[in-house]
Order: structure tokens, then sequence, then C-alpha cells
């Protein structure tokens, strides 16, 4: 078997690896509120999570063109094969890191930042598509305080409509609504997390010239999808614990505002193509209806950790990814 089919194997292996992985690292996101707020018991969560994580997978193909040529042209590395494995090896390795630690980092930070580390490793900071980046990293960081923003506003308005209500009743009607919002969330993350994965599939299949327009092809979408749902099916307890309970106490009412704010925004992303780590997307969401149902009751500590990461991120993922293409360029 020629070097070049081996290296495609193995990237789509380890890329189905990295979904399976970002499906059960990021399971919490659209999981965490209500489990901790008991609208569903942790395995019927998790299998909510799952189907509607694959079914919001088959939905869309936009952000992985995104991915596929937005942050560096695969035809232009002439060693693109190489550069897509060290990527994929640097970001599966930090997420698990991550995740081992129990902390919600971004797995499209990692992914993205390990694509621009071993692409600037390859052949200099020159070969980064400069004007595709800036707008992906751009979305990155302002989708976080977009969603702080609207999680203000959208539980602010909660806390006017049903002022009147009985708590404990009002609660209960939540908490039965919670299990809608929680699946709509489950499909929105699926709409923009699994796209990733594909995005970095079709680029090596691009490299290798396997294809020849940057078009998702249906096997890649549906393999991507999969793993994804099987991922999610795993769960990942860690983060469960740190996203629902360690940021703020979450009642059913406020599940439902920091699910609806996630959604809107995961899928307002996903409906221009742009990719936003769903993590910081849904961590920020329940940050905002924290802040405006209570801000003393939001435990800030959990909250600058987690930003700690968010900002650690890209640069790690972007050296371990330089490091990796430098250990396989010797030996591929």
């Amino acid at each position: 078997m020629e070097t070049g089919l081996l290296v495609t194997i193995l990237i789509v292996i380890f890329a189905l690896a990295f979904d399976f992985i970002n499906g059960f690292h990021d399971t919490a996101n659209a999981i965490a509120t209500s489990v901790s707020t008991k609208a569903l018991k942790p395995r019927q969560a998790i299998l909510l999570a799952a189907i509607m994580n694959f079914l919001g997978a088959m939905s869309f193909t936009g952000v992985a063109k995104t991915i596929t040529k937005g942050i560096v042209d695969p035809m232009s590395l002439p060693d693109g094969l190489t550069v897509i494995l060290a990527a994929l090896i640097a970001a599966i390795a930090w997420n698990l890191i991550t995740w081992y630690f129990g902390i919600p980092s971004s797995s499209s930070h990692a992914l993205i930042g390990s694509v621009a580390g071993a692409s600037v490793a390859s052949m200099g900071f020159g070969i980064l598509n400069y004007s595709g980046f800036i707008k992906i990293i751009e979305s990155l960081i302002f989708s976080p305080i977009i969603a702080f923003v609207v999680g203000y506003i959208i539980y602010s308005i909660f806390k006017v409509v049903f002022k009147n209500l009985n708590l404990p009743k009002t609660n209960k009607r939540f908490r039965y609504f919670q299990i809608l919002t929680a699946a709509l969330q489950a499909y929105t993350h699926g709409t923009n997390d699994a796209q990733k994965a594909m995005g970095i599939i079709t680029m090596a299949l691009l490299a290798g010239n396997y294809i020849n327009d940057p078009e998702v092809p249906h096997w890649v979408q549906f393999s991507c999808a999969l793993a994804m749902g099987l991922g999610t099916s795993v769960g990942g307890w860690k983060i469960i614990k740190t996203v629902g309970t360690k940021i703020m106490k979450i009642r059913p009412v406020n599940g439902v505002a920091a699910d609806l704010t996630g959604a809107t925004v995961i899928f307002g992303a996903t409906f221009i193509h742009l990719p936003v780590s769903t993590t910081h997307v849904i961590s920020s969401a329940i940050l905002g209806v924290g802040a405006s149902h209570r801000i003393r009751g939001v435990k800030w500590d959990t909250a600058q950790r987690m930003v700690l990461t968010w900002f650690i991120t890209l640069p790690i993922s972007a050296l371990l990814a330089g490091f990796c293409y430098l250990i396989l360029d010797l030996f591929l």
C-alpha cells in the first residue's frame, strides 16, 4: 500500500476518533442542565443527545466547507496529508487531557489551532488563509459574548413574564419543557460540531487528490454523524458535573433559558457556515442566565478557570500539532 493512501486511511480513522471523543467530551454541553434539574435521568438524556446529535450532523455541511478551506488551502500544502494527521493527533490529545481533568475546553479551538499549527510548521506563517482564519477566530471569540448577552436578556424576559406564577408549579412545567429544549440544543450541537471532522476528512481527500471539489461526500457525512452519535452515547460525566453544577445552581426555568440561548446562537452560526465552540456558547449562556438571575449565585472561580482554558487551548494545540508534524515528517 502506497504511503499516501495509508496516511489518508489513518486520517479518516483519527478524524472519526476525534468525532467520537468530541461526542463524549461535549455531551455535557447539550444535557448538563437537564440532568442537573432532573428533567431527564442521565441515561435518558444521553440517549436523547446521541440521537439528536446524529440527526443534526446529517442535516448540514456548510461549516465543513468553511473548515476545509477557511484555515489553509489543502491543495497548496505539498505534504498536506502529514499536516492533517499531525493536527488530528494533537487535537485528540488535548481533548483527552481536558476531559480527564473535567475541564470543558473547546474541541473546536483544539482542532482549528492544531490545523494552523501543523500548517505553519510545514510551510511557515504565509501558508495560512488569513481572511478565512481570522473570520473563524472572530466567530469563536464573539459567539460566547453573544451567548452571555442573549442568556441574560432571555432570562430577564422570563423573570418579567413569569413573576406572578407559583414557583414550584412553574418549575415543574419548565422541567417538562426542558426535555424539548435539551433535544433542540443537542440537535444544534450536531449541526455544528460534527461538521468539523467532516471538513478535515474532505480536506485530506482534496490534499491527496482523491476528490476535486470541497463538497462533503455522503459517506463522510454519515460516518462523522455516526461517530459523534456513538461518542455522545458514552457520555462525559466529569464535564457534565462541571457545566451542570459548578457554574451555578440550575433550576428548570434557568435551564430552559440557557438551552434556548445555546441552541439559538449555535444554529445561527451553523446557518452562516461558521464554526463555534459549543462548549463556550453553552457555558456562556449559563453564565448569562446566572448573572441575570442573581449575580452572586454564579461561581465565578469556575468561570475564570474555564475562560483560562479557552484562551490557552488555541496556542497549546497549535504547539502540540507543530511538534507532532515534526515527528511525523521524520517517518513519512
